[in-house]
């Protein structure tokens, strides 16, 4: 089974990362969940950075806020794509910290971004990335897609009410 690691840097970020699980598991995709702090615990993340492919993960999402060093330090260790979910933290700088943060990586280590306490997009991408080779997480996001559309046509229908 596709399982997709959920990391934060402190149990402050959990409000915003409960988005990426919830959607991810209404995809019935697993999940495993931690905090691996870049700042307090630094031998656990590099635990985390380089093993995590050897558990079954496939795709990390990684969020934090303030300087945001979470995503771009798991994505130097790890052969697996990384989601950063930058978070509008109590010491950060309306968020734009953490955005820039994960956002401006060096050459060779990507991270893809997702927008301000965004994880439930990060919750999708990563669930598209292991669709991509996986047939019922596809159909999954297809049905998903197609709810997002008919919400949409019927808040037109109810608009002309």
């Amino acid at each position: 089974m596709s399982k997709v690691g959920i990391i934060m840097g402190s149990t402050s970020d959990m409000p915003v990362m409960q988005d990426a699980i919830d959607i991810l598991e209404s995809f019935d995709i697993a999940v495993e969940v931690d905090i691996v702090s870049a700042h307090r615990t630094p031998d656990k993340l590099f635990d985390y950075g380089k093993n995590a492919h050897t558990r079954g993960i496939k795709v990390i999402i990684a969020g934090a806020g303030g300087a945001a060093h979470l995503p771009g330090m798991i994505a130097s260790l790890s052969p697996l794509p990384v989601i950063g979910v930058p978070v509008k933290s109590s010491n950060s700088i309306d968020g734009w910290d953490s955005v820039l943060s994960i956002l401006q990586m060096p050459g060779g280590v990507p991270v893809a971004t997702v927008a301000l306490d965004g994880a439930k997009n990060a919750g999708i991408l990563a669930a598209q990335i292991l669709g991509a080779s996986d047939k019922d997480i596809q159909h999954k996001i297809l049905k998903y897609k197609e709810g997002l559309k008919d919400k949409v046509i019927e808040g037109a229908k109810n608009l002309k009410k």
